[in-house]
Parts: structure tokens; sequence; C-alpha cells
């Protein structure tokens, strides 16, 4: 008979970004025990492995729910799953933290199954503009969240470091094609960032110039590796 070497053992799927501390709070809100939680999940939910223990595991950040554990733990805290989940980052987790199946989601933008699955597997969303549209309707995404999950963050990064470290206004159009943002509000998040950062930049000239420059240096190279959050914050402050 001939010999078929075994195959290969799939890596289990990544799990979302489990909040443990949610999960504590509101077991304890609603006056359950470990014991409680553990026997609801086996009895109502068919998983027989939950025990208080690792009941505890998960509230201490010891252990992390599956996907199915984390639906379950969720029906017994009555709470959604985006509730015990702390930000999303990926296509999956978020679709996860809606509590949402693949079949749902694919359907719902109007892929076939199998390439919606690809996309998500890769972490890649290739979606024309309307199918990304409603992927941001079913998923309920921020506008952050989208250029995230749409994978935008590292050319939207590029363009504001452009943008503060020489003529903001050369980059307005390039981001305005990036981010459905009206012009006027992008003028002056840029405009406001350029300034912000070429002033943490400029060593002022004393004794000590020398210790200024490299301070100014430091804050320059931490503010390009925050611009795109900084982006945001000012954006919200600005809206």
């Amino acid at each position: 008979m001939p010999v078929h070497p075994p195959q290969a053992q799939q890596p289990p799927p990544p799990t979302p970004p489990f909040d443990a501390s949610a999960a504590h709070r509101l077991r304890v809100a609603l006056g359950m025990e470990p014991e409680h939680v553990a026997h609801t999940m086996r009895s109502s939910y068919g998983l027989p492995h939950v025990t208080p223990d690792l009941v505890v595991d998960w509230e201490d950040g010891a252990a992390t729910p599956r996907p199915h554990e984390l639906t379950a733990l969720a029906g017994v805290l009555w709470c959604a799953p985006g509730e015990l989940v702390g930000a999303p980052r990926t296509l999956r987790e978020h679709r996860l933290a809606r509590g949402l199946a693949q079949e749902d989601v694919a359907h719902a933008v109007g892929l076939e199954l199998l390439a919606y699955v690809r996309m998500e597997e890769a972490d890649a969303w290739r979606g024309n503009d309307r199918q990304s549209a409603a992927l941001a309707e079913v998923l309920q995404l921020s506008l952050p969240d989208f250029v995230t999950v749409t994978g935008r963050d590292a050319r939207l990064a590029q363009l504001l470091r452009g943008a503060v470290t020489t003529r903001w206004q050369a980059h307005v159009r390039q981001v305005g094609k990036l981010l459905p943002l009206e012009r006027p509000l992008l003028e002056d998040v840029l405009e406001e960032m350029h300034a912000d950062y070429q002033g943490r930049t400029t060593a002022t000239p004393n004794w000590g110039a020398g210790s200024a420059g490299a301070d100014a240096g430091e804050a320059g190279r931490d503010y390009l590796d925050r611009v795109v959050e900084i982006f945001w914050e000012t954006v919200e402050r600005n809206s």
C-alpha cells in the first residue's frame, strides 16, 4: 500500500483582540461567578471544555477565547461580541466584532464567498468603490478604520510625512483623492500639522544648542512615527 506523508497541520486562525477587563466587568455586573459562566457555556452552547479556571484565565489575560468561545461568552454575559473585543484592526476582527459570518459580509458587499474569504485570510481588501462602501456600511466602519481595513494606511502615512516636512499645499489633492474629506478641512488640518511639526523640530539657539538639536530631532521622529494618529486627532478637532 502506498504510504502518504502526513499532512502539515494548519495553524489556528488568529483571534480578535480580546478585552479581558470588559469580560470581568460584565460578569461582576451580572453577579455571576466564573462557575456560572462556565456552566452556561457548557450546557447552553455545547462547549464541554470550558471550566471556571479557563474563564478566570480569559479574564486574567492568560488565555484568549477562540471565535466560537467569544460568541458564546458574549451570549452568557448578555452583550454583543464587540463589547468583548478591543479595538479591531483587521477585516476579520471587525467582522467578528459585529458578530457576522463570512457569508453575511460577502453577500452584503456583493462578492463570491470564496473571494471574500481569500481577502480576509490575506488581510488584503481588493473590492471596488461600490463594494468598499458596502463594506464600510455592513461593518459600521469609522473613516480611520475604513482606511486601515482597505490597506490605505501606508499611503496615507507617506503623504502626511511629505506634507509636514515639505510644502503641505502640494499634498492636499493627493490626500483628498485617498480620503472622502472636504478640501477646506484637509487644508486646515495639513496646515496645522505642518506648523506643529516645524515648531517641534526647530531647535532654539542657545548655549545648549547640541542638546536642543538632539531633542528636536527626537521630537520630529516621534511625530513622523505617529503622523497618521495625529492626523485623525486633528481632523476630529477641526470637524
